[in-house]
């Protein structure tokens, strides 16, 4: 059986305000994608990397993959028009070259800060239960809105978790996962959690952390370049 890190690089970054796709952008002189490969390469668990790549930024990629040294990426499949559509190319990529039984991370690219921990215990929970999201607790007042000016509903943050990435399962499941939400219609989900959940199904939950940031907005970038300071 193999475990896999399947990394999500398909976004171009229209927040962050740049001409270059947000996970190609240099964080002291390191492509962001370059880190996120770096942490499934070093992971001993880890046997394959395979991105899905913006469309034109292919060769870039492989040339990042040389330059640092990422000799498990075995694989680069074209992004789709949504994020839903980007993994499921990636999940009907690898099912022509790998078992059912192998497990796949679903990872974003411009999440370069995961752990070893947090690839760990994603694998372990993916091996005993099957669907798996890195989560994290939600420590602040959540509160609905419709007008995006006010409310006049929370929800119990002790009930709610927030998602992070790697998000998986094994291969046969992510296949018949996205093979049932084509047959149900559903073409625009967030997320493999929340597709998980749209299309009926129940997913399990692994530890994450606060230093797992998304890289979305400058000030993201900010707060890695502090992370990578203090040698996390």
């Amino acid at each position: 059986m193999k475990n896999i890190g399947l990394i999500i690089a398909g976004g171009v970054g229209a927040r962050m305000q740049q001409a270059v796709p947000k996970q190609f952008m240099t964080v002291f002189d390191k492509p962001i994608i370059a880190y996120t490969m770096e942490k499934f390469e070093n992971h001993p668990a880890i046997d394959v990397i395979a991105v899905v790549c913006l469309e034109g930024w292919d060769n870039i990629l492989a040339s990042y993959a040389k330059q640092y040294n990422i000799t498990k990426l075995k694989h680069i499949f074209p992004a789709g028009s949504t994020g839903q559509e980007s993994i499921k190319n990636g999940i009907m990529g690898l099912a022509q070259h790998y078992n059912s039984d192998d497990i796949v991370l679903i990872h974003d690219a411009i999440r370069p800060n995961l752990s070893k921990d947090i690839i760990s215990d994603c694998v372990g929970t993916i091996e005993n239960h099957g669907f798996t999201v890195v989560v994290v607790p939600c420590n602040e007042a959540m509160m609905e809105t419709y007008d995006f000016e006010s409310s006049e509903k929370a929800f119990p943050r002790d009930n709610l978790k927030r998602t992070q990435t790697p998000q998986g399962a094994k291969l046969g499941q992510l296949v018949e996962l996205h093979n049932k939400a084509k047959e149900m219609g559903i073409t625009n989900s967030v997320a493999t959690c929340t597709l998980v959940t749209e299309t009926g199904g129940k997913i399990y939950f692994s530890a994450g952390s606060g230093k797992n940031i998304k890289i979305t907005t400058p000030e993201d970038i900010d707060i890695f370049k502090a992370l990578l300071k203090q040698g996390d």
